[in-house]
C-alpha cells in the first residue's frame, strides 16, 4: 500500500479504516490520519502497539500521500475533495458527498473494477447498499436482477458515537426509571427498545438512505433496475440486517441461487432450517465477511428469491471495500 491519509479518523468509519490497515500489515508511518477540526496533541491509535497523530485537514499538504480516503461527512469532504485533487492525490470518497455525480464513478470492489482504471477519484456505495449488493454479484452476473425490495434495519452506529450513546444513556435510563428528556437529541423517538422507520434526511416522500439505494444500486449494476428500500433504526449498537427479495429476468432455483452466493469471496451462508440455524447482529461484530441465511424461493413473483443478510456494517459492508477500492485506484 502507497502512503495514505483517512479523513474522519475521530468517527466509526475513519476509525474502522485504520483497523484494518493496520491488520493488513501496512506500517504507521504510511498511514495520516485526519481529521477537520483536530486539537493540538490528538493521538488515535493504530493496531495494539502503534498511535497516530491527527492531523488538520486545513494544514495538511495532500502531496504526501497517494491516496486520500474521506470517511467523514459530505460537508467535509465537498470542502477539502478539491484541495486533495489539486494536489495529485487519488481520491475514494465515502461521504456520499459524490454519490450521483454520473462524473465519478461508484465502484463496488469485484463488481466493476474496470471503471477505476485511469481514475483520479471515485466514490464507492453506503455500507447498506454495498451490504445488499455483495452476496448478489454472481447472481446478478447469471441471472440479471431485474427489482429488488430490501428491508433494512440498521444499527445506531450509523449515526456515529453520539448515537450509540444515546442508546446507551436511554437505555440505563429506563432501567434507572429516569426521564428521557435530555437524551432525545439524535433520534427524534426514543431508540432504546424501539423502532424508528426513518434513516437519513427526508427527501418528499423517502429518506436519503432509501434514495441511496435506488440511485446508488443503478450506479454500480447499470440498466433499469428497479428498487425499492425501507430503512429502519433498531436499537443495536453495531450492524446491519436486511431481508432482501430480488426478482431476476431468468429462471432461478434457490439451491442454484445459494450456491452462487456461497462463490463470493467474503460472504458466508449458514443457512439452516432450525431454530437458530441463522445468523444475527450479535453474531457479526467485529466480523470481516457478510452473513446471509433464510434463503427461500419467492413465489410471489416469477424468478424470485428472498435472503436474509447481516454484517458488521462499519466493517466488512464498508471499510473492507473502500481499502480494496483504494488499492485499486494505485494499481
Amino acid at each position: 500500500m502507497h502512503k495514505i491519509a483517512v479523513i474522519g479518523v475521530e468517527e466509526g468509519l475513519g476509525r474502522e479504516v485504520l483497523n484494518l490497515l493496520s491488520e493488513q500489515g501496512v506500517n504507521a508511518k504510511d498511514v495520516y490520519a485526519l481529521a477537520p477540526r483536530s486539537a493540538l496533541g490528538s493521538i488515535v491509535s493504530y493496531g495494539e502497539d502503534d498511535e497516530l497523530d491527527v492531523l488538520g485537514l486545513d494544514t495538511f499538504d495532500f502531496k504526501a500521500v497517494k491516496v486520500a480516503v474521506f470517511a467523514t461527512t459530505s460537508e467535509v469532504a465537498k470542502k477539502y475533495i478539491t484541495t486533495a485533487l489539486k494536489a495529485g492525490v487519488k481520491v475514494v470518497d465515502a461521504s456520499g458527498a459524490s454519490a450521483g455525480n454520473p462524473d465519478v464513478p461508484m465502484i463496488l470492489a469485484g463488481f466493476n473494477n474496470d471503471k477505476a482504471q485511469s481514475c483520479q477519484m471515485v466514490s464507492v456505495p453506503s455500507a447498506e447498499v454495498a451490504q445488499m449488493l455483495i452476496p448478489l454479484q454472481n447472481l446478478h452476473n447469471k441471472y440479471q436482477i431485474k427489482r429488488v425490495v430490501v428491508s433494512t434495519y440498521s444499527s445506531t452506529s450509523a449515526f456515529g458515537r453520539a448515537g450509540m450513546d444515546e442508546l446507551f444513556n436511554q437505555t440505563r435510563k429506563i432501567f434507572m426509571n429516569d426521564t428521557l428528556a435530555d437524551d432525545q437529541n439524535v433520534f427524534h423517538k426514543q431508540i432504546a427498545f424501539n423502532a424508528i422507520p426513518h434513516l437519513g434526511e427526508f427527501i418528499g416522500e423517502e429518506t436519503n438512505c432509501e434514495w441511496a439505494f435506488n440511485t446508488e444500486t443503478k450506479q454500480v449494476l447499470g440498466g433499469e433496475i428497479k428498487v425499492h428500500a425501507n430503512c429502519a433504526v433498531i436499537p443495536a449498537f453495531v450492524g446491519s440486517a436486511q431481508y432482501i427479495n430480488v426478482e431476476f429476468t431468468k429462471e432461478i432455483d434457490v439451491d442454484d441461487a445459494k450456491a452462487e452466493i456461497k462463490k463470493v469471496k467474503g460472504v458466508i451462508v449458514f443457512d439452516k432450517q432450525t431454530d437458530g440455524g441463522y445468523v444475527t447482529l450479535h453474531d457479526v461484530q467485529g466480523e470481516n465477511d457478510i452473513y446471509v441465511s433464510r434463503l427461500r424461493q419467492d413465489t410471489s413473483v416469477e424468478n424470485g428469491i428472498s435472503l436474509w443478510c447481516v454484517a458488521d456494517n462499519l466493517r466488512a459492508a464498508s471499510a473492507k471495500n473502500i481499502l480494496s477500492v483504494a488499492k485499486l485506484l494505485t494499481i
